[in-house]
């Protein structure tokens, strides 16, 4: 469903990534506390927008700065592109697949395919273990349309 053009995007790393995760971190895990004040976001593409393929979606950050998964350090995550789909469990690793993108090189920016149609974004940010922060590192959902 999805053609990332990002050559950090490597689905067998971030697959590897998420299942090592998975075994460091269960459901019982503590998980990274987040500071007061961040903003995650969309810097592009606008809510409300009509595109062509492929997409550009630029991730903004403030009040906290970007580390690569596996990188441990205070005040830091990695971006996830959540593609039509619900919140993953905010207590566990978010999963690896077509629907949750992994951005743990630290990419800030994704270019990819996406089925002619409405589709809604939200971003979420993980720890070095793909664990949502507490509380939560998220955006707004937006929505587009690819033409």
């Amino acid at each position: 469903m999805i053609n990332r053009l990002n050559p950090w995007a490597h689905r067998g790393a971030v697959l590897g990534a998420a299942l090592l995760a998975l075994a460091l971190a269960g459901p019982s895990g503590a998980r990274t506390p987040a500071p007061d004040g961040v903003e995650l976001y969309f810097v592009t593409p606008g809510d409300g927008a009509t595109l062509r393929n492929p997409v550009t979606v630029r991730f903004g950050l403030r009040g906290m700065g970007v580390a690569p998964a596996g990188v441990e350090m205070a005040k830091t995550g990695h971006h996830h592109l959540l593609i039509n789909t619900p919140l993953p469990p905010l207590d566990q690793p978010v999963p690896a697949d077509e629907r949750h993108l992994h951005f743990g090189g630290g990419q800030t920016e994704v270019r990819i395919d996406l089925p002619p149609g409405r589709h809604e974004l939200q971003l979420l940010l993980g720890d070095h273990l793909h664990v949502p922060h507490d509380p939560p590192v998220m955006s707004r959902r937006i929505v587009i349309t690819v033409e």
